[in-house]
């Protein structure tokens, strides 16, 4: 049984799969009408969401099938102090596959450790989206014909933005690609991203403070909002949330090739009137993303197999804690904290929920 947890649980050719399975969707919707029918899609949303909820119910229901579940915490009994552990168990008594959104980091990977049935991250609190991503890279072969080759700028948000992470990781697979990662100070890419992504897989890169500097070069523009939700500071918040806006202006400095990427929702980081603009693709995107979840329900469903092992040491240390409050483990009590090894001769590990840099005793 494979779940959907990090976009890298997918090989490169997996991948490739699911893009040419959604495109035929979108040709040929007919010929997928009920390839679900009898199945139920349990859809677990803790936070807010939608274009990501509807977008999957509506793949399940053109796939013939059925939804359940929830749109808010308060509507589940995570709101008497359920564990995720045991609403997964629970869930895999009623549905056939579950996707699930939570605000802390770690809590689907949690679901699939407990579930009887594929578990798919929806988005967990800061970390990845990995369904978002596919999205994304459906977007960027049907606009530009390639996912090779091509120079990417992530605007906005990049230290909590859990769209451009998974993007990252997913695109660190395709030869020539550069990233020029656009963002104030304070929301600049998490080291660990740029240590096990960019500079692992030897990707260029460059941080830049100016969108108007960077745009010209660009292929894609990757834009992110300031995520409110995401901040301890509400004062830190109102100082960067118009850090950046897209115009029609600035657009005026980009390739007429290049296309505009949003996860959505915006708030005001893309003027309305770039909508009109050719190389607006954002709405595009939100349409590849039913496509490409259909295609993902269907190949979960149909794929037995489990899910694929790692090979990385993990350690277990009753003196070593996580303490991220973002991290599953700052809410679920009697779960145990868990490290991966990243650098044994320096004592370096991550935490397997949020990926949490740690030091160990060695």
């Amino acid at each position: 049984m494979r779940s959907l947890i990090d976009i890298t649980d997918f090989s490169v050719d997996e991948l490739w799969d699911l893009l040419h399975t959604a495109c035929d969707i979108s040709e040929n919707p007919d010929k997928y009408a009920q390839k679900c029918s009898g199945k139920k899609l349990a859809t677990l949303f803790f936070e807010p969401s939608t274009r990501t909820r509807l977008s999957f119910e509506a793949a399940m229901l053109e796939l013939g099938g059925n939804v359940i579940g929830f749109s808010e915490a308060s509507s589940s009994s995570a709101a008497k102090g359920e564990s995720i552990a045991d609403t997964a168990k629970i869930i895999s008594c009623y549905a056939d596959i579950m996707a699930m959104r939570h605000p802390k980091e770690g809590a689907p990977y949690v679901a699939s450790l407990n579930a009887t049935v594929p578990v798919i991250n929806a988005g967990d609190g800061g970390h990845c989206h990995p369904t978002q991503t596919l999205a994304d890279l459906l977007t960027i072969y049907r606009e530009n014909g390639r996912l090779d080759n091509l120079t990417i700028g992530c605007c906005g948000d990049l230290k909590y933005g859990r769209t451009v992470h998974s993007l990252l990781a997913a695109m660190s697979r395709y030869s020539g690609i550069k990233v020029l990662l656009i963002s104030p100070k304070e929301l600049r890419l998490p080291g660990y991203i740029k240590h096990d992504v960019l500079e692992k897989y030897n990707m260029e890169y460059l941080e830049t403070e100016s969108l108007e500097d960077a745009i010209g070069s660009l292929d894609i523009l990757y834009m992110t909002r300031i995520q409110q939700e995401r901040f301890d500071s509400r004062d830190e918040y109102e100082r960067l949330k118009d850090s950046y806006v897209l115009t029609t202006e600035k657009m005026r400095s980009a390739k007429d090739t290049m296309r505009v990427l949003h996860p959505l929702p915006r708030v005001n980081e893309i003027s309305v009137k770039v909508d009109d603009d050719p190389r607006a693709a954002y709405f595009r995107q939100a349409l590849n993303g039913k496509y490409m979840r259909m295609a993902l329900i269907l190949k979960l469903l149909e794929n037995k197999e489990p899910s694929k092992k790692t090979n990385d040491e993990i350690l277990v240390d009753e003196n070593l804690l996580c303490d991220n409050p973002r991290c599953i483990t700052s809410v679920e009590q009697e779960l145990e904290h868990k490290f991966k090894v990243t650098d044994a001769a320096k004592g370096l590990c991550r935490c397997i929920y949020c990926e949490t840099k740690k030091v160990f005793q060695i």
